[in-house]
């Protein structure tokens, strides 16, 4: 039997080749258990959107794979969807394309007590990010105290 990590390895190896036939990005592959069921989730994203057209293509060319090699031995659900207005950042790539955005940052380990920061994402590099936070200005954050990081959804 795979482990959820093997699982998610899998499916993000048979998931990309397809994406890319449409120039869609992978944003993440969960395989979690909720309640007594399993649901193996892919996340996709394109500029300006994913539609549900969209997820529709991709869940039937990527269920019709997963049947072919059958990774996964127990049952599941397969949810293809978008990963919403507040998706967490994940990669550089993520990073870049939100540079001047306003984001939440929530940290493993305190800097000066707190655990979160809502400010503008100015820089970033291999080991750190930097944001300007409106309550203590411009900040440094240690990528490795990250737990999360996700654009700010705000209501004005």
């Amino acid at each position: 039997m795979s482990t959820k990590k093997e699982i998610e390895k899998i499916v993000k190896d048979i998931t990309i080749p397809i994406l890319d036939d449409y120039d869609f990005e992978l944003v993440d592959v969960e395989y979690v258990k909720e309640g007594s069921q399993k649901f193996l989730r892919v996340y996709i994203d394109k500029p300006g959107g994913i539609t549900i057209d969209d997820c529709q293509k991709v869940s039937e060319r990527l269920s019709d794979k997963l049947d072919e090699i059958d990774p996964i031995e127990e049952r599941y659900f397969l949810e293809v969807s978008s990963p919403g207005i507040d998706r967490p950042l994940k990669t550089d790539r993520d990073l870049e394309r939100n540079l001047n955005k306003d984001v939440e940052v929530s940290l493993y380990k305190p800097i000066d007590g707190k655990r979160k920061f809502m400010g503008k994402l100015i820089k970033f590099d291999d080991d750190k990010i930097q944001i300007e936070d409106e309550s203590v200005g411009t900040l440094d954050i240690e990528k490795k105290i990250i737990a999360k990081i996700n654009l700010a959804v705000k209501f004005e």
